[in-house]
């Protein structure tokens, strides 16, 4: 190895006996360790809030703290991007409590996209104010869909301090913000934690949120100061900007120290006598080799955190890790453990307790814990599949070496079988000299502006200058032809007997939720957006709760039912979809020779065909056939064609059009992540010899959300980036004839046939050719 570090003498485990000419690493590096820098108190801190602190063990500030903490302090909105673990918490708490304890009426309002973290940071506010009685009278509470009822109405009179989510703000406290009032008059700051997590469909149903949020309080007498933190978000005054709609500052020159930190870049060996679909060459699994890097690191005493994609990939890691640790090592089995959204929040709780007493070694876990909740003392970070954005791959190494003694990590990011994961292994550049992304957002999408136009409606009456404000006129006259907004002359009503919140999920899923229930107890093991419940929880589906693996027997989406028994097969499924697209209207269109390159709106038709069953091997056993209801979806793309001349001079002739379209498809798909901060699963795409509308070889890539999530709008302004990786991703392909490394898709409603590997690198290369030549 080049390096000898904390982080390579601890992988030297997994990889003993490896022949170096077969290694799964293929890349190492070390961030060095950085010294800290230290300010002065604000001279506006009060002595009793820097006693609390002292006792904390927290003698001074960092430079970055005091900088940020003094911007709010003085009304402005800031903007903190700082490193994980830099102590953005205390930036903010400086002003919040400073501001509590001398004006006795005002008031602060939390918002966190995860329930752990909003309740990570009560723990930390409670931690410096406990037992101290010029701070008794503030009461921090939270206040989300785990809080009693009793305790909701006690928090809304007495609290001072509330903890919630942009789900909570919008549901159960804007559609109720009368009986807010005096709280938000006296609302002073508003905290918007991990800001970079606030991005699509999500982003923007949350801007829209926080410009209601604003407005109400300022319509109750309030004047509040946001506060937005993140560890990874690019421009971030400006990020911060888009989402509340005002000007704001930035604090990112980072003070605080950071250990040495070593990331290792691992990608999984073909298995030997093993075929996938079409009789593809398939890798050991992501998630398995997760699981033994886990395992390995847990023998070694070392806390780690593994991220997974998927809630299924998260509860597979931790049962196949238990199960490797209970031949090595069976008195640690029952310290790994999974956690992911979706548990109950009993079960939460306890495990985050367990997490931070040091209980559990290892666990596996979804990116509920990706956010800043304060994990102590972890030594390893394992990062199964590339999470989608740089941005995320940051925040979740960044959970490792937190408040260590020295502060030193590893970070792995085990590669899936993916196009984008394989070209990162191979392109390190690519992500970690790579800045992180702006964050994308489209509030003016007018499926998701509608919405939230009737709900403002409903809180206080819309005037003419707050619909100009939001660039709303057309939407608010849309909406008034469909009788559901009334224009009167002292403003835009919404009419009698519609009541919008409840229809609104910032979420973004589609059609309210599917109960997940056991049949053979009626306990409700979780929950799933209608839409996304046809590919997930079908007829033969498998679902894993906790480590126990339930076969779905029903869906009734009616009735919001999915019905399970527990049964525990060798198999996993994944759903197959048939999508068919038409242009409905063109935004942009540029022409390069005999290639054109457009945006533009679509309606996409698909639906669940059936479903692979597949042995954790990464064998496929059978496709079953499923007969669900088909769904269709009002979208942006981003498309291109090529005129059949170009394609025939270039080696591509009739028969083998389809196949090399098809592949294109597929890996334009999985690389256009790398210039969107999207993950594969927002996006779709389809690919056809002769499209209808366009009378030529098409490729179409677009939003999964109804309306677009700007996602294929990125695609379509760095396009010839996104092509020009994606050749190279499917050229050094190590497999012959496509795999899913670079052509194949997992969702592929045509059981990914047929498909031209070389096919696509010629389309992909004319493409590119053609664009230089005619830019």
């Amino acid at each position: 190895m080049q390096y000898s570090t904390f982080g390579t003498d601890l992988l030297a485990r997994s990889l003993a006996g490896t022949d170096p000419e077969s290694s799964p690493l293929t890349h190492l590096s070390v961030i060095p360790s950085r010294r800290e820098a230290f300010a002065d108190w604000p001279e506006w801190v009060p002595e009793p809030l820097r006693e609390a602190y002292a006792d904390n063990g927290i003698e001074r500030v960092w430079t970055h703290q005091a900088q940020a903490a003094d911007a709010a302090f003085t009304g402005r909105h800031v903007a903190i991007c700082t490193g994980t673990a830099s102590g953005k918490s205390l930036a903010y708490q400086m002003p919040i409590l400073s501001t509590l304890l001398t004006e006795k009426n005002a008031t602060a309002l939390y918002l966190a996209p995860t329930k752990a973290l909003g309740a990570d940071q009560i723990r930390s506010v409670t931690a410096v104010i406990s037992g101290r009685p010029e701070f008794g009278h503030l009461q921090p509470c939270a206040y989300d869909g785990d809080t009693d009822p009793e305790i909701r109405q006690w928090a809304r009179v007495h609290s001072r301090w509330i903890f919630t989510n942009p789900d909570m703000l919008h549901i159960g406290i804007l559609s109720h913000h009368a009986k807010w009032r005096q709280f938000f008059r006296n609302l002073r700051y508003i905290v918007v934690d991990e800001c970079h997590h606030y991005r699509g469909v999500f982003g923007s149903h949350t801007a829209l949120v926080m410009r209601r949020l604003l407005r109400i309080a300022r319509a109750a007498g309030g004047n509040p100061t946001v506060i937005g933190a993140s560890a990874t978000v690019a421009a971030p005054a400006e990020a911060l900007s888009r989402l509340i709609g005002e000007p704001a500052v930035a604090v990112t020159e980072d003070a605080s120290p950071r250990g040495e930190r070593t990331v290792a870049l691992w990608e999984p060996d073909f298995l030997p006598a093993v075929t996938g679909e079409n009789g593809a060459p398939v890798r050991r699994s992501a998630g398995a080799e997760a699981a033994r890097l886990l395992a390995d690191f847990v023998v070694e005493g070392a806390r780690t955190l593994c991220f997974a994609r998927s809630r299924r990939g998260v509860e597979l890691t931790a049962l196949t890790a238990r199960n490797l640790l209970a031949d090595s090592a069976p008195e640690l089995v029952s310290r790994v453990a999974a956690y992911r959204a979706g548990y109950l929040a009993d079960d939460r709780r306890k495990l985050e307790q367990a997490i931070n007493d040091g209980e559990l070694i290892g666990v596996a876990t979804t990116n509920a814990l990706e956010l800043g909740v304060d994990i102590s003392g972890l030594d390893a970070v394992i990062v199964s599949g590339y999470p989608g954005t740089v941005a995320s791959f940051w925040q979740q190494a960044g959970r490792a070496g937190r408040q260590r003694e020295s502060g030193d990590s590893l970070v792995v990011l085990v590669a899936r079988d993916d196009p984008l994961d394989t070209y990162l292994v191979h392109h390190p550049s690519a992500l970690l000299d790579k800045p992180v992304e702006a964050t994308v957002t489209d509030p003016s999408n007018p499926y998701i502006l509608g919405p939230h136009l009737l709900c403002a409606a409903a809180e206080k009456p819309l005037s003419d200058a707050e619909i100009d404000s939001w660039d709303a006129r057309d939407v608010a006259e849309d909406l008034a032809a469909e009788g559901l907004l009334r224009k009167r002359k002292a403003g835009w009503y919404v009419a009698a007997g519609v009541e919008p919140h409840a229809e609104v999920d910032i979420r973004g899923g589609i059609g309210g939720q599917v109960l997940i229930v056991d049949t053979t107890t009626s306990q409700v093991l979780g929950t799933v957006d209608t839409g996304r419940a046809m590919s997930t929880v079908h007829p033969g589906a498998v679902h894993i709760h906790q480590g126990e693996t339930y076969l779905v027997d029903e869906l009734d989406l009616d009735d919001g039912l999915a019905l399970a028994h527990p049964e525990d097969p060798d198999w996993t499924t994944s759903a197959r979809e048939t999508t068919d697209i038409s242009i409905t209207s063109v935004i942009d269109s540029r022409t390069f020779g005999a290639l054109t390159v457009a945006f533009v709106d679509v309606d996409v038709t698909h639906q669940v065909v059936g479903y692979l069953r597949t042995l954790r091997s990464g064998e496929v056993l059978d496709a079953v056939e499923l007969d669900m209801p088909a769904q269709t979806l009002h979208t942006r793309a981003v498309m291109y064609t090529l005129t059949l001349e170009a394609l025939a001079d270039a080696g591509i002739d009739e028969p083998r059009l389809p196949g090399s379209l098809h592949a294109a498809e597929h890996a334009a798909i999985g690389l256009l992540p790398l210039v969107a901060t999207c993950d594969r699963w927002d996006i779709g795409g389809v690919s056809t010899d002769l499209h209808p509308d366009t009378g030529l070889p098409t490729v179409f890539v677009y939003d999964g959300y109804m309306g677009g999530a700007g996602f294929a709008e990125r695609g379509h302004a760095a396009f010839l980036t996104w092509i020009d990786a994606t050749r190279d991703a499917v050229a050094s392909c190590g497999c012959e004839s496509g795999c899913p490394s670079c052509v194949q898709s997992p969702k592929c409603g045509n059981g990914n046939d047929p498909l031209d590997k070389d096919g696509a690198v010629t389309v992909l290369e004319l493409v590119s050719r053609q664009y230089l030549a005619h830019a």
